[in-house]
């Protein structure tokens, strides 16, 4: 193998990316190279590449067959199906990855579900352990339509949440109340007061989510959807609830393998049910990008890079 193909950045918004034919990666002791299958794009990659740093090579959600273990015995073998969450490089013919950011596919679930899993199936966990036990109590999410909020919904109502999901729009919507969500479109017609409100818009609905909490309970912050800085004034934090904890979560963290093995359990069991809302030939990765920024996909949006027309 002397050379693959890779998606690289472009800086054109609207043309994110484009092949360029590259060698393959080479990797370290710790990593197995992967013939990536498929692998799933994510809202936030689409505003890394309106910008792109030196260096970038976007890619963190791939399912595949490892073609070469790793050189220090750790891992799967070769000819291993897997999910796997690298730092970077996946939208590619073959990926490196670490084997602690890797597990082994059943036979069962197929390439494009299992790349819709992990940064936002990890992202959901790690959100939910963070925010403790919800069996019981009263839950509000905003900026619940993307793949975050699918998975957040699912797990916390599965664990005996009454949760409360903030969408733009009834369309997206519908699939959270099939889920046991109550959805509004707006965080001020949130029926609180909440126990625990997980803010992911940023601008005015987290100072608006703060005052959905009831007094001693939790505000989790985990992103700004809105690409609107917060700003708090602590004289309303002074009329609002009393002794609130606001807490500011970021998922990422390897390793990722125990994670990624948990959600793969989790869809196995059909407890878990990943919504792909678009799969295409990776040459149209560039207009799927473009799309997924617009939010003109519900769900997650995965890549095949079989047999791509270049």
């Amino acid at each position: 193998m002397c050379r693959m193909q890779r998606l690289i950045p472009t800086g054109d918004p609207a043309r994110p990316v484009a092949f360029a034919e590259v060698p393959p990666p080479v990797p370290e002791p710790g990593e197995a190279l992967v013939k990536v299958e498929a692998f799933a794009v994510n809202r936030g990659e689409t505003f890394l590449l309106e910008h792109p740093r030196p260096g970038l090579l976007p890619g963190k959600d791939i399912a595949g067959l490892v073609v070469q273990a790793a050189a220090d015995g750790s891992g799967p073998g070769t000819g291993t199906r897997v999910v796997g969450h690298p730092a970077q490089g996946g939208w590619a013919e073959y990926a490196a990855v670490p084997t602690h950011s890797l597990a082994v596919l059943p036979d069962d679930i197929d390439s494009v579900r299992a790349a819709a899993l992990p940064l936002a199936g990890i992202t959901a966990l790690r959100l939910l352990r963070t925010a403790g036990s919800l069996a019981g109590r009263r839950v509000l999410l905003t900026g619940a339509s993307g793949g975050v909020g699918h998975y957040v919904t699912e797990l916390a109502v599965g664990a005996g949440a009454e949760l409360t999901a903030v969408t733009a729009t009834r369309a997206r919507g519908e699939r959270l109340a099939e889920l046991g969500a109550r959805v509004v479109h707006e965080v001020a017609a949130a029926p609180g007061p909440f126990d625990v409100v997980l803010e992911s818009t940023g601008g005015p609905e987290l100072s608006l989510g703060l005052s959905k909490v009831r007094p001693g309970g939790t505000l989790v912050w985990f992103g700004q959807a809105s690409r609107t800085p917060v700003t708090l004034d602590f004289f309303d934090l002074l009329g609002g609830p009393e002794r609130v904890t606001i807490r500011h979560f970021h998922y990422a963290g390897a390793p990722y393998g125990s994670d990624l093995a948990a959600l793969v359990r989790l869809v196995e069991q059909g407890r878990l049910h990943p919504e792909i809302g678009r799969t295409a030939d990776w040459a149209e990765t560039a207009g799927t990008l473009v799309d997924l920024r617009e939010r003109r996909i519900r769900g997650k949006a995965v890549l095949l890079t079989g047999g791509a027309s270049r």
